[in-house]
């Protein structure tokens, strides 16, 4: 399977990351990505950074890079409606935001309250993907979710650093399974992500391929293999 892009990558602007934008982007040139994406966790997640930061981002010329970028953001889910930590007028600014459930923003409810607050956030017009929607953490109807993906034109995450063992959200590795086999059903588009903290983890989808291979996933559903389709993917709703 082709993989020439990685969007969802944090900098030291998330405070609990630890290389810059300068190193994270060098790195995916380095591997031979296509495309790469920088996306700063929102304000709401204790130590985050400021929303200034994301209303700056024309000073970042992406054709000095060698490599096409794009700047985003991870949204914090934040509410059983699917409210998000960004105003409108700055999410409209980027070129693409993912949202997510992070216990440090949002207690996890039940199943039905989880699968609303996924969808809720959907229905935002700049949300173009939804991060690590396989966390058990919050249990939801996967069903239902890949329905309203594609309804809604959003990407479903495959994140590389949930299926670490000793990661933070164990048992996502087996939750993936349910979530991969209701894409299918669907049809709906999944893209894979390193979460990257760190630059030597940028564009490592090691551990999402093997969840996609072991669930027979399509390869036509898997948005990685052509920079120019995700380019397309986020200008449309």
């Amino acid at each position: 399977m082709k993989d020439l892009l990685d969007v969802h990558i944090h900098t030291i602007a998330s405070i609990h990351a630890y290389s810059t934008l300068r190193e994270s982007i060098a790195v995916a040139k380095e591997r031979g990505l296509a495309l790469v994406g920088i996306s700063d966790h929102g304000p709401a997640l204790p130590g985050s950074i400021h929303e200034m930061y994301f209303r700056n981002f024309k000073v970042i010329r992406n054709k000095d890079f060698g490599i096409s970028v794009v700047m985003g953001v991870e949204l914090n889910i934040m509410d059983f409606s699917g409210s998000t930590d960004l105003r409108e007028d700055t999410i409209k600014r980027l070129d693409y935001a993912i949202a997510s459930l992070h216990d440090l923003c949002i207690t996890p409810g039940t199943v039905e309250q989880n699968t609303a607050a996924i969808i809720g956030a959907m229905r935002n017009p700049y949300v173009k993907i939804i991060g690590h929607p396989d966390n058990p953490q919050y249990p939801v109807d996967f069903d239902a979710i890949a329905g309203a993906a594609k309804e809604n034109h959003v990407l479903l995450e495959a994140n590389n650093s949930s299926y670490v063992s000793t990661g933070s959200r164990a048992g996502s590795r087996e939750k993936a399974a349910e979530l991969l086999a209701a894409c299918k059903r669907c049809g709906t588009m999944v893209i894979m992500g390193s979460d990257a903290h760190i630059d030597l983890d940028v564009g490592n989808h090691a551990n999402s391929r093997e969840v996609l291979e072991a669930a027979g996933f399509p390869e036509e559903l898997v948005i990685n293999r052509d920079a120019a389709a995700f380019l397309d993917f986020i200008k449309r709703k």
